[in-house]
């Protein structure tokens, strides 16, 4: 294996697209032969069908789902049952040996509430590796829900993207956010392969980009600071090794005083 693992972000729309999840985790089996990989997931629209179903309404600000603490069971449900073990099926499928964990498992990250209007959301940050790189030294495949809680036990709802940020933090790994989209898109909707901070802020303060996809930049703008390196912005029919590459998706650039750190 190759010094730094890989870390991946799938959104849940991934699973209304079996083609493009069956395709993935053949990319995945393909990377595992050089390189450590994990799978951290949401799962918005299952959550939104289940909440359809029960009566259940929420909203979003700046791109975070508004989740107040009587609606846990149902996002834990969503997140770290059905869309977990679906990915975990398709990868068992991929020929893939995974193992679906959430963010407590191990105390691989620690989670605290962002804010009271919120409710029961939570930023991440690393915890303790152990059980993460004793899951990759056997070659296995962490599928991680974004379902954290506090240090009093209060299940929290962490965003993917910053939950993926905070494991590829932890593991000093490359970080691919993945969606539906190629990468980060102009206002006339052309990929920019290479973006940084001021970049970004410009795109931010034009409106194009906005909500859930400057949640993502903003995860992928902190984790390249973190790192040192470039975290990548992709679309998860690409191959892993073609956004490694910069053949495909968005880079976004670390600032000038962290380029470099981790080598």
């Amino acid at each position: 294996m190759m010094s730094h693992p890989v870390v991946l972000k799938v959104g849940g729309a991934l699973l209304d697209n079996k083609e493009a999840a069956r395709l993935l985790m053949q990319h995945i089996a393909q990377l595992q032969q050089e390189r450590a990989v994990v799978l951290v997931h949401g799962g918005g629209p299952v959550v939104e069908s289940m909440m359809n179903k029960l009566g259940l309404t929420s909203h979003k600000i700046d791109g975070l789902r508004v989740t107040p603490d009587a609606h846990m069971p149902v996002v834990c449900g969503a997140l770290a049952g059905t869309a977990n073990k679906q990915l975990c099926a398709l990868a068992i499928a991929g020929g893939l040996t995974p193992i679906g964990l959430s963010l407590m498992d191990g105390n691989m990250i620690h989670c605290q509430v962002m804010s009271a209007e919120l409710g029961a959301v939570g930023l991440a940050s690393p915890g303790s590796s152990v059980l993460l790189e004793m899951l990759i030294s056997e070659q296995m495949l962490p599928v991680i829900s974004s379902i954290g809680c506090d240090n009093e036990g209060r299940l929290l709802n962490i965003n993917a993207d910053q939950a993926a940020t905070a494991i590829a933090q932890l593991l000093g790994a490359e970080l691919l956010l993945l969606s539906n989209v190629e990468g980060v898109l102009d206002d006339q909707g052309q990929r920019l392969p290479m973006l940084n901070r001021q970049q970004l802020a410009s795109l931010v303060e034009t409106k194009v980009i906005t909500e859930g996809m400057k949640v993502k930049t903003d995860a992928a703008l902190q984790a390249a600071n973190e790192l040192g390196r470039a975290v990548f912005i992709a679309s998860w029919q690409a191959s892993p090794q073609d956004i490694l590459n910069a053949n495909t998706g968005s880079q976004i650039q670390p600032d000038a005083a962290h380029a470099g750190e981790i080598s």
